[in-house]
């Protein structure tokens, strides 16, 4: 069944579905952070409330401020969400802490399986421990950080000749970040319909986590490793090795060459609002900006293209996982009805209008699908993401790793104190120290 067809079944009756109403409605609330695929989920649970009664709330909270504001909520014990869309990197806190109830049960009664998801988000926005089938959440929103770039200047005649005698090759899509900087280099400050323009939108924010998803997009394709892969939480000589190092020290190349002024503090948004406003010519961001774009008047129609993060110079090539899953909070007092939206959601037709709306499905009936690459201008360069993702250390202590990755990225790429070797030794020495806390070592 294509996708069309897909979405199209979700009108079938709650009796064709085997649908089962609760004895009593609830009214659900569902958390999550604040950005245009919530909206498409708000429009989307418009089914859910349809069929079982139940009444759906949401609390949006802005992507900055989303982390601090969840977690508090959880680690408190509060009543607020009976649903949560996660962080990915939250999974291991709320498994150990008993923020989220484990669903394998759940899984098995309602003939949920774990294999017809992106193995990648099973990993990243379910499983705790990682590789165990212990799964706490539904994969929800597969997103990965990958890039745009301006296809209509790429494609002008004058500049591709310009660009072909400078380095003997195509203006097109970067493979490998070799050519990324030598095509950010070619935009930066270059003048374009009587407007100067710039070479590269990348993360570069400080206070929540966005330097750490851009520095490490890069590094993983350098030869950078969490640990040991023999010895857990060994880090030394994995974290700093010389690729890692390289890697750290081309990202703080590329902020120094090739960024718009006032560029020491941007994430998503900046990296948009750089986009959509004709700044720059490559942008970094998670695949979640796509559907936005497209329908830009600014970059949309055909003026925006989209390519895997590149790869290093070993060949090397990953991506930083972004996305979240679905889970029940067990402080709720109506998880009854949050399973029952779960398994709702779970429904290839649903998952099927989530990807039509702009949500971005994990379900493989989708992305699968033979009509999916020609679905959307985006479609194939997503499902080529997902195929190379890494992720941000999940552990109970995730925010305390995060915050050291925050300050020593931001203190080398942007303020330019010390050296990329000394940043990640720091890091090792942070992170150590936060297992060793941990009675981890």
């Amino acid at each position: 069944m294509n996708i069309a067809k897909l979405a199209a079944a979700s009108a079938v009756s709650a009796l064709a579905l085997g649908w089962a109403q609760s004895a009593q409605a609830e009214d659900l609330t569902l958390c999550w952070a604040s950005w245009d695929p919530a909206n498409a989920l708000v429009e989307l649970s418009k089914d859910f409330e349809a069929k079982s009664g139940h009444s759906m709330n949401f609390e949006f909270v802005p992507w900055p401020n989303f982390a601090d504001r969840m977690l508090n909520e959880l680690n408190s014990g509060g009543k607020l969400c009976d649903l949560m869309i996660g962080d990915s990197q939250w999974i291991g806190g709320s498994a150990e802490n008993g923020h989220y109830i484990k669903l394998n049960d759940f899984f098995e009664q309602e003939g949920i399986q774990m294999s017809d998801f992106i193995d990648a988000t099973v990993t990243g926005y379910s499983e705790w421990p990682k590789n165990t089938p212990n799964y706490w959440a539904l994969p929800a929103f597969g997103d990965v950080v990958g890039w745009t770039y301006r296809k209509d200047w790429f494609e002008r005649p004058e500049l591709q000749a310009e660009f072909k005698e400078k380095h003997g090759r195509d203006l097109k899509a970067p493979t490998t970040f070799a050519e990324l900087k030598d095509i950010a280099e070619f935009f930066q400050n270059r003048e374009i319909d009587g407007k100067t323009v710039y070479g590269a939108s990348i993360y570069t924010e400080r206070g929540s986590e966005g330097i750490t998803m851009g520095v490490m997009d890069v590094l993983y394709s350098f030869g950078f490793q969490y640990e040991n892969p023999d010895e857990p939480y060994s880090m030394d000589g994995f974290v700093n090795s010389a690729g890692a190092v390289a890697g750290l020290e081309y990202y703080k190349e590329l902020y120094d060459c090739c960024t718009p002024p006032g560029s020491s503090n941007g994430y998503m948004s900046e990296g948009i609002d750089a986009f959509k406003s004709g700044q720059v010519a490559l942008q970094m961001n998670f695949a979640f900006t796509w559907p936005g774009f497209e329908n830009d008047a600014n970059v949309g129609g055909g003026k925006t293209g989209y390519f895997v993060n590149p790869a290093g110079p070993d060949g090397a090539q990953f991506a930083q996982l972004g996305g979240q899953g679905i889970s029940v909070v067990s402080y709720s007092d109506k998880k009854d009805a949050a399973l029952e939206y779960i398994k709702w959601f779970a429904q290839p037709e649903v998952q099927a209008k989530w990807w039509e709306m702009g949500g971005f499905s994990c379900l493989k009936a989708v992305t699968l699908d033979p009509s999916f690459p020609a679905s959307q201008p985006y479609a194939q360069t997503f499902l080529d993401s997902m195929a190379i993702v890494k992720d941000f250390w999940a552990e109970p202590s995730y925010a305390t790793l995060l915050q050291a990755a925050q300050r020593r990225f931001h203190d080398y790429v942007v303020a330019g104190n010390g050296t990329a070797q000394e940043a990640l030794d720091g890091l090792v020495e942070d992170w150590t120290e936060t297992f060793e806390d941990d009675g981890k070592l």
